[in-house]
């Protein structure tokens, strides 16, 4: 495994992040496709064994099941100091009012509720899920800035949203002398690239680490454009992002290099993100050991200019999506 900064802060980071929505109570939620304990345990501990140290959750992960699987599974196959532990606030977590946002009592609370899910007593990197337009970007921000200052986290990351709210988010935070975010959470794949136009050029002047979602394009990019899978046949959302009919070719165009280079697919997808200068590290989600040996393999599988060229050429632009 390799190791990177995050962005222009001193903090390492692993070049894959395991991303922990896989991990959760079937029963709790809306993933009925998360795995149970018992199975998630055995790829966590594979991932930190093979040197994922960065692990990324949120607190609407299966009702927070995530938060705690993944904090048990650190408790027991890690050092709490070895791990870069991310995770994220914005969604609803009950009912009724102040049950979801950004406000300062929600900032605050659903903070403190997750470092007792995770069991640990601060979180290295501490994110907004998506951007609040009902809360004053200011009030946010302070109450994220209290949340440093008092050491329950080190650092601030957010997730989908335009350029134009992230620049004003570090402007602002800048201005008034409070932590500023130092990682951007988007939507970037080879079927999803509209990050490049606006947030990756802000990224790169900022000094912002940049930690892909879905960078296999929600299993997209690793399968024949017919075949489905458990989770694509109940991911609501994820039918959302990927319809287009360009898509089909860029699909196709992966599989015909990792054929050439006799990989999985998926090793091919990821090497290509990780060619990009502005990215840190893809989160990357598993549910089988195969999964996450593709991920670990992809980190030294180097494509060659003609092959990025062949896998970027088919791209037309495509709609926002995502947040």
């Amino acid at each position: 495994m390799e190791y990177t900064r995050l962005g222009s802060t001193g903090l390492e980071v692993s070049r894959i992040c395991l991303g922990m929505m896989s991990f959760g109570d079937p029963a709790r939620g809306n993933h009925p496709w998360s795995l149970p304990e018992e199975d998630s345990r055995r790829l966590i501990e594979k991932a930190l064994a093979a040197g994922i140290t960065f692990l990324d959750t949120a607190n609407v992960y299966s009702d927070g099941s995530s938060e705690e699987i993944t904090g048990r599974a650190i408790r027991d196959f890690a050092d709490r100091d070895d791990v870069v532990l991310a995770t994220k606030v914005h969604g609803r977590m009950r009912p009724g009012p102040n049950g979801a946002g950004l406000s300062r009592v929600a900032v605050i609370r659903e903070c403190e509720a997750s470092l007792r899910r995770l069991g640990t007593d601060h979180v290295d990197l501490y994110q907004i899920h998506r951007w609040d337009p009902h809360t004053p970007v200011e009030e946010t921000l302070e109450a994220l800035d209290s949340l440093v200052r008092s050491g329950k986290v080190r650092y601030l990351g957010a997730s989908s949203m335009w350029a134009w709210q992230f620049g004003k988010a570090l402007h602002t935070a800048g201005e008034r002398g409070w932590h500023r975010f130092v990682s951007m959470q988007d939507h970037y794949n080879l079927l999803n690239r509209e990050e490049e136009r606006e947030m990756h050029p802000l990224c790169a002047d900022q000094g912002i680490g940049v930690i892909p979602w879905s960078p296999l394009a929600r299993g997209r990019l690793t399968r024949d454009w017919e075949e489905s899978t458990q989770r694509s046949g109940t991911d609501e959302f994820g039918k959302r992002l990927y319809d287009q009919a360009g898509d089909r070719e860029i699909v196709a165009r992966v599989a015909e290099v990792a054929a050439a280079r006799g990989v999985p697919r998926a090793q091919v997808a990821l090497a290509w993100v990780l060619s990009k200068p502005v990215v840190t590290a893809p989160i990357v989600g598993v549910t089988k050991e195969a999964h996450l040996d593709d991920a670990v393999a992809a980190v030294d599988l180097g494509l060659t200019d003609e092959e990025v060229a062949r896998l970027e050429e088919p791209y037309t632009p495509h709609a926002v999506v995502g947040f």
